[in-house]
Formats: structure tokens, sequence, C-alpha cells
């Protein structure tokens, strides 16, 4: 397994190298958030092309659980990128690299490698499942318990990310904040989501044997301390309470920062 994990790593750094160097090119790094979801999925399906015997059902599930989420969140964030541009977070990273013209070496090290290394970890319980599952390996009660958690992830997410795009699709909502729909519930559906649909997967993934889901528990737990602690929720409202002012306060005060819970007032 250790061989096929160090291709998959292989095969991650090729994508990044071609991706940083178009990032220099087009002097924006932005993109990469889009290939933080894709990079998964092809991660996990590269894991499934790898199994040697052929894949099993438990290895295929959590192939098509890893890719259905990421190509989705992939796509979704590419084409946000397209339409909105440049990411302020990032213009503030490379800020000083570009004033000081070592953008090309800053967006590789800060920005490239770095989130290589994350996504890597993050989408561990994905690949490590998907070897460890060789012909035969059924789908047990234990990962329709995962696939389960990772459809109210998924829903909650998709779902999340219609709503907000319809919301700032119309013009009229300019300055004002979602809170009608899943967004009544929770002040970030979508960072829920990603929660539910990666403990989905690891679930998933302790069905091919406890060993292995101890040994890549990691990855949900650091997908969740940075949903809610480093650069999803507390990065995302910082920048929402500047541009919404006050609005966004008592939004805040009435409803749920991550879990759904019925708002107060």
């Amino acid at each position: 397994m250790f061989e096929l994990l160090a291709l998959n790593a292989a095969i991650l750094i090729v994508l990044v190298l071609i991706q940083w160097a178009i990032s220099v090119a087009i002097n924006d790094v932005s993109f990469i958030d889009a290939f933080w979801g894709a990079g998964m999925g092809l991660l996990a399906v590269a894991s499934w092309l790898h199994v040697p015997n052929g894949p099993s059902e438990l290895g295929t599930l959590i192939m098509a659980m890893t890719a259905a989420w990421g190509f989705r969140l992939g796509i979704y964030l590419l084409l946000r990128w397209r339409k909105e541009g440049e990411d302020r977070r990032y213009k503030r990273i490379l800020k000083d690299a570009r004033e000081k013209g070592t953008f090309a070496r800053e967006a590789l090290t800060r920005v490239w490698l770095m989130q290589a290394v994350l996504l890597f970890m993050v989408s561990s319980p994905a690949q490590v499942g998907i070897l460890a599952s060789p012909h035969p390996a059924p789908i047990t009660t234990l990962a329709w318990f995962g696939f389960a958690l990772w459809c109210v992830g998924v829903f909650f997410e998709w779902v999340g990310d219609w709503q907000l795009s319809r919301f700032k699709a119309d013009p009229a909502n300019k300055g004002h904040v979602l809170d009608t729909g899943l967004w009544r519930y929770t002040r970030h559906p979508n960072y829920f989501g990603d929660f539910c649909a990666w403990w989905g997967i690891w679930l998933t993934c302790a069905a091919a044997g406890w060993e292995y889901a101890a040994a890549t528990v990691i990855g949900p737990i650091f997908l969740s301390f940075t949903l809610t602690k480093w650069s999803g929720v507390p990065l995302l409202e910082k920048g929402l309470h500047r541009s919404k002012g006050n609005k966004y306060a008592v939004y805040e005060r009435k409803t749920s920062a991550f879990f759904p819970w019925p708002p107060i007032y």
C-alpha cells in the first residue's frame, strides 16, 4: 500500500507543479481552491485504479463518494473564481511577494506545496480505504452508516451553495445577509456539509478495518479544526463583519455558527 500511496503523492506533485506554473503565468493562485476538492477526487480515482486484483464494492463506494464530493466542489469553485476573480485572501498572503518580485517562489512554497500536503492528509481516509479494500470486500452496515452521514453532508453543502449562489445573483440582495433556507439554521451550511461528508468517508473507510481508520483519523480531525477554528468560519466571518456590519452581527447573534439549530430570537 505504501508504494501506491507514494505513487499518488507523485501524481499530486506533478499536478501541483503544472498548476503552479499556470498561476505564475496569470499572476493569480486563487483557482487552487477548486483543486482542493477536485484533487481529492482525482486521488480517489487514482487509488481505485491502483487496487491489486481490481476494486471491491466497498472501494468503489468510497471512490464514488469522494469523487462526487470533490468534482462537484471543484467545478463550483472554478466557476466562482472565473466570475469573481482573484480571492482577497491570496491577495493578502502574496502582497509582499508581489512587491519584492518573489511571487513565483512564495506561490509555490506558501500556497501550492502547503495545500498539497494538507490535501493529501485530509483525503487519506479515502485513499487508504480504497487501497485496503481489494476484491472482494462487501459494503457492510458500518459503511452504510458512513454513507448516510456523507449524504447529510452533501445535502447541506450542495443545497447551501445553491441557495447562496441564487441569493448573490439577485442585485437586490447586495449588502444583505442570507438568513433563509439552510442558512436560517447554521451560518455555514457548506462547511457543516464538508464536516459531515469527510467524517462519513472516514467511517466508510473504517469498514475496511479500524486499523486503517485509526491511521487516517488525522484527516477529518484536521479538516474539522480548519473549518471551525482556522481558515474556515473565523477567517470568513472576519470579512463578513467588515462588509455587512451590523446586519451580520444581528444574524450572528441568532444563528448557530456551525451545527444546525433553530434560530434564537
